[in-house]
């Protein structure tokens, strides 16, 4: 594995990111549906400077979002991904140190996968030890959500440093049970809705892993 950073690992993935952007150009492919990566790098542009960005959580105002991230992807790109590589402004909440780990790791991460596992071939990144252990303990925090429409019970497993358990309802409810297993990089981007582009083990019951298979695991 790669020697470790003193630089918070949302920092250095928003780096790479913005590093790729410059590489790719405006009109790459991601793994954001039909978004290229202009209407990525909008995406994440307006997420941390613009009120809009509510309607990211709030259906209502998801058309305000969709129009302002529209009029922001319109720009030049030389000027997107520099805005984007400064980083929040000093007024955005996004900005705090701790905010900023919670809130920007896993979404750094994996939108800078999004653009990396876009065109074939691609190669899955050897990550520092201690970069891992963070995205584990980030994926530990955010479990119940990526169950909330599902009732199967998945066991999150990394060979060697352990598992957790994604419940819907009482700890001890008998029902469907699937095993995921990959180490915390690949089991990121399963659990935010990359299924077809991260490399892990599914086991349990052909009908439950079919069940979960289907399921949509975005946020």
């Amino acid at each position: 594995m790669q020697a470790f950073s003193m630089t918070p690992l949302a920092g250095r993935e928003r780096a790479a990111l913005c590093d790729t952007f410059d590489r790719v150009g405006s009109k790459a492919p991601t793994l954001c549906g039909s978004w290229t990566t202009s209407e990525l790098a909008a995406h994440l542009i307006v997420r941390e400077r613009h009120p809009s960005a509510i309607g990211i959580a709030v259906t209502a105002a998801s058309g305000w979002t969709a129009r302002t991230q529209r009029e922001v992807a319109s720009r030049s790109f030389d000027q997107l991904v520099r805005q984007l590589r400064s980083g929040p402004p000093w007024w955005s909440p996004l900005g705090l140190p701790g905010v900023d780990t919670a809130a920007n790791t896993l979404e750094f991460f994996v939108h800078h996968e999004d653009v990396r596992r876009a065109v074939a071939p691609w190669d899955q990144r050897s990550l520092p030890e201690e970069d891992l252990i963070q995205l584990w303990h980030l994926l530990g925090r955010r479990a119940a959500l990526f169950q909330r429409r599902s009732s199967i019970s998945v066991t999150i497993r990394w060979i060697g440093y352990g598992e957790f358990v994604v419940r819907e309802g009482e700890t001890d409810r008998v029902g469907p049970t699937v095993a995921l297993e990959g180490d915390p990089a690949e089991v990121a981007l399963y659990l935010h809705g990359r299924q077809s582009h991260a490399m892990v083990e599914l086991s349990g019951a052909p009908d439950d892993i079919t069940a979960f298979e289907q399921l949509d695991l975005s946020l």
